[in-house]
């Protein structure tokens, strides 16, 4: 073969690479146009609570009956990051003008060794997209949960809870929500019994908790 056809094929491959690149769906795009199918069969009612954010969101099978007689809607796509819901904010949160977002994330983006601060500024980056568009819509932030499978990475979160609690303490509309304390025993260490066997994600015990701490904010102003 000689250089003229080589070089083209070369071409033409790089051509479908990058074509294969540009049409490669983001990251949980399957998950949100599910949501957007299910919303166009049973459009939900505006105005009411979005609980948004990584699996602990998703697996919250109970969420409804948690909190009877509130318009409650679950966005939470698992193994997301913060930035994740940044990206998708306008398609998860918006659409429903909800009065309240209650928000968890962070860990999956700690242990994938991002740092506090910067779970700090995307999420600064998710309250700026949210109240651009929705000015008077309160967000809560679940703080980070110590989960025994990430306990080394406990230091870490701990310093992202401090950052957005002071951050939500500072700035209207904002609320923190600290599951924390219930979530440790008397030693100081994670309650293996809140979760399931890959220590991760919680079992009903743990929704129990977090359903307790949650609920006030929910008709609060």
């Amino acid at each position: 073969m000689n250089a003229r056809p080589a070089a083209f094929f070369a071409i033409l491959a790089s051509l479908v690479s990058l074509s294969s690149a540009q049409t490669k769906p983001l990251p949980f795009e399957n998950e949100i146009i599910a949501f957007e199918k299910a919303d166009a069969a049973n459009p939900p009612e505006k105005g009411g609570i979005v609980f948004t954010g990584s699996s602990s969101i998703r697996i919250w099978k109970s969420l409804k009956t948690d909190f009877p007689g509130l318009n409650v809607i679950n966005r939470g796509f698992g193994g997301s990051q913060v930035s994740d819901s940044v990206r998708y904010a306008s398609r998860t949160v918006i659409p429903y003008a909800p009065r309240l977002v209650v928000f968890y994330a962070g860990t999956n983006d700690i242990a994938s060794g991002k740092s506090a601060e910067k779970v700090f500024s995307d999420y600064k980056a998710f309250v700026l997209e949210v109240h651009a568009a929705l000015p008077n819509t309160r967000i809560a932030y679940i703080s980070n949960s110590p989960v025994p499978s990430r306990w080394k990475k406990w230091d870490v979160m701990k310093r992202a809870n401090s950052l957005i609690k002071d951050y939500s303490r500072d700035e209207p509309g904002l609320q923190y929500i600290d599951i924390v304390p219930l979530m440790l025993d008397a030693n100081g260490q994670p309650r293996p019994e809140l979760f399931q066997a890959d220590m991760l994600h919680m079992n009903p015990k743990g929704y129990v908790i977090w359903a307790a701490a949650v609920r006030p904010y929910l008709t609060s102003n």
